[in-house]
C-alpha cells in the first residue's frame, strides 16, 4: 500500500471508484497556492487511511472531463464517493479536521 495520495485521472477515475468502497478526491492544480497548502494534509490523510479510504489527487488542467463532470469550478475541492456516490463536497481549504470529520461520517 502507498502512503501517498493517489494519481487520479480522467483515464482510471471510473475504475477507481468502482474498485474503492470510500474514495476522497483532491481536485487541484500546481498553480493554486491554496491547493499546494493543502497537499501536507492531503498525504497526512492518505498515510492515515491506507486500506480504509482511499485518497487521491486529480489534475485539474490534466484531467478538465472529470473536473467538469463532478462541476468542479473552483479548486482545492475536495469530493467524498462511498460507493460510488457522491456524499460530501468540500470547497476551498479546509482544515484536516473538517476533512477528517466529512470521511468519519460517511466510513
Amino acid at each position: 500500500m502507498s502512503t501517498e495520495p493517489f494519481h487520479v485521472t480522467d483515464s482510471n477515475f471510473e475504475q477507481t471508484l468502482n474498485t474503492n468502497k470510500i474514495m476522497l478526491v483532491d481536485f487541484w492544480a500546481p498553480w493554486c497556492g491554496p491547493c499546494r497548502a493543502l497537499a501536507p494534509i492531503i498525504s497526512e490523510l492518505a498515510n492515515e487511511y491506507v486500506g480504509k479510504v482511499l485518497i487521491g489527487k486529480l489534475n485539474v488542467d490534466e484531467n478538465p472531463q472529470t473536473a467538469e463532470k463532478f462541476q468542479v469550478f473552483s479548486i482545492p475541492t475536495m469530493i467524498l464517493f462511498k460507493n460510488g456516490q457522491e456524499v460530501d463536497r468540500l470547497v476551498g481549504l479546509s482544515p484536516k479536521n473538517r476533512i477528517v470529520e466529512s470521511i468519519a461520517k460517511h466510513q
